[in-house]
């Protein structure tokens, strides 16, 4: 008896016509897509990283534990990414003299310089993965992605990211 041909690319019709399917297929793809701009950059950093350095950037000194609350990252994910970037002079860590066991870490100016270069992966990577919409389209596909962001998760800071 034959075996019928199934189309391995795609999902049973009752689970495609699914919003949180097409979420979750449409994260896969981001993701793929940033983790190879980040590898085709070829520095080694990540998504985290640049995470980091732009909350860093945006936000200003702050200590390893606030930097995982307010960025949606591990507290040991944190420290071995601080870690890295201290390594590469992005980061600096020195100790808070009003709690002499946190640290306070800073961005580098070379840190500001690798943010934007960084910057510019992740605006190639946003235009690969919105390229199927139209200007009007991706303006509201954001726009409605937030409405459903804003109202059924915490902020970042709270969210597992």
């Amino acid at each position: 008896m034959p075996t019928p041909h199934h189309d391995t690319c795609r999902a049973p019709a009752r689970i495609e016509g699914r919003a949180t399917w097409q979420v979750g297929r449409a994260q896969a793809r981001a993701a793929g897509l940033l983790s190879s701009g980040f590898e085709a950059h070829g520095d080694g950093l990540r998504g985290y990283h640049y995470r980091l350095l732009a909350a860093l950037e945006e936000w200003g000194p702050a200590s390893q534990a606030d930097l995982g609350r307010r960025t949606g990252i591990d507290r040991s994910d944190v420290t071995a990414a601080l870690n890295e970037l201290e390594s590469r002079d992005l980061v600096a860590r020195s100790v808070d003299p009003a709690h002499r066991r946190r640290n306070i870490v800073t961005i580098t100016p070379a840190g500001i310089e690798r943010l934007l270069a960084l910057d510019e992966v992740v605006d190639g990577v946003q235009e690969a993965f919105l390229a199927p919409l139209t200007a009007a389209q991706r303006r509201q596909f954001l726009a409605l992605l937030s409405r459903i962001n804003d109202a059924q998760a915490p902020r970042i800071n709270d969210a597992q990211c």
